[in-house]
């Protein structure tokens, strides 16, 4: 650096090869370092909120103070915590772990990434694929509470703000997490072997009607293809397990209730204490184990509503004889 002439505006400097140049500071013709930018940037754009990730809060009053020297009021601030992957690890570019907002929307629609953003801003949050799920049920649940919520609840709603105070009406009558299940037991390779089971279930739900539905179908799809399928590992049931879910299938084989969901709930909740399972969840796990090929799954007698009565049935011969793995 050879001068600074502030009247005028300039710096004049040799480069690396020895040239002199003069160049106006103003114009975008030169670039700050990252200290000080914050603070100038605020000054000169008379910045009044700044959000920031908490790397950057033991700079705040470096920034703050170089904003002041130059006559402006330092923003209000909002520090906001790292985002992990799934080993609790630091999201890094470098290391390319964790998840991108792309990859992101690929398997879900953008308010769901919304949603997630909103939740817990100043905890650190694990962000990788299996929350994906989740997120986009979540968010559908706060959409379908928020009409009949009053005023105070619906601005504590995340919905409220992610849809700039008018929420639309959500028509996801069968949960994402159920369209994954669906896609692994139906073998579905297209939108159209979902749509084939879910209008069964909720048969005055259409693609047009249903919009958001017909949306998450595609993506469910693609996330089993990509995450659930390559991973599924079944089992062979153990001696009592076997038992039980030969029970349940002949119980399912004399069932008259159609396909209310709670009430075949209810009848998976009977077969489990009825062959001594304790706690019940190990039953739950077990039919998740051995029919999915997972170990969580969904509320199965909703499952059961979605898929069939009878395709249940033939799930677990196939399960129990060894021929889902």
């Amino acid at each position: 650096m050879k001068n600074v002439d502030a009247r005028e505006g300039t710096i004049t400097f040799d480069d690396e090869e020895g040239r002199e140049w003069t160049l106006p500071v103003t114009g975008g013709n030169v670039k700050l370092q990252w200290k000080p930018d914050f603070g100038m940037r605020w000054a000169a754009l008379d910045v009044d909120f700044e959000m920031y990730g908490k790397d950057h809060s033991t700079n705040t009053p470096i920034y703050d103070g170089i904003c002041r020297v130059l006559g402006g009021r330092a923003p209000e601030h909002f520090t906001y915590e790292l985002f992990l992957d799934e080993n609790g690890q630091k999201i890094s570019k470098s290391k390319g772990n964790g998840l991108t907002i792309d990859e992101w929307l690929t398997y879900a629609a953008t308010e769901s990434l919304g949603y997630y953003m909103y939740q817990k801003p100043k905890t650190a949050k694990r962000m990788y694929f299996d929350v994906i799920p989740k997120a986009v049920d979540e968010y559908h649940q706060q959409l379908k509470a928020y009409p009949a919520q009053d005023v105070g609840a619906q601005l504590a709603n995340p919905v409220w703000h992610i849809h700039g105070g008018n929420p639309p009406e959500s028509h996801m009558v069968v949960p994402f997490a159920m369209l994954l299940n669906l896609a692994s037991v139906a073998g579905a390779k297209d939108k159209a072997g979902l749509w084939g089971f879910i209008q069964r279930y909720a048969p005055e739900a259409s693609a047009e009607a249903n919009p958001d539905l017909d949306a998450a179908a595609d993506y469910a799809l693609r996330y089993f293809r990509d995450f659930v399928a390559p991973t599924r590992v079944f089992r062979a049931p153990s001696e009592v397990e076997r038992a039980a879910m030969q029970d349940l299938a002949a119980r399912l084989g004399d069932w008259q209730g159609g396909l209310d969901a709670e009430e075949l709930q209810s009848l998976i909740f009977a077969v489990g204490k009825d062959h001594g399972f304790e706690p019940l969840r190990d039953w739950f796990t077990a039919l998740y184990e051995v029919l999915l090929g997972a170990s969580q799954g969904p509320r199965f007698g909703g499952f059961i509503a979605l898929y069939g009565v009878e395709e249940t049935i033939a799930l677990i011969g196939k399960g129990l004889a060894g021929e889902l793995g």
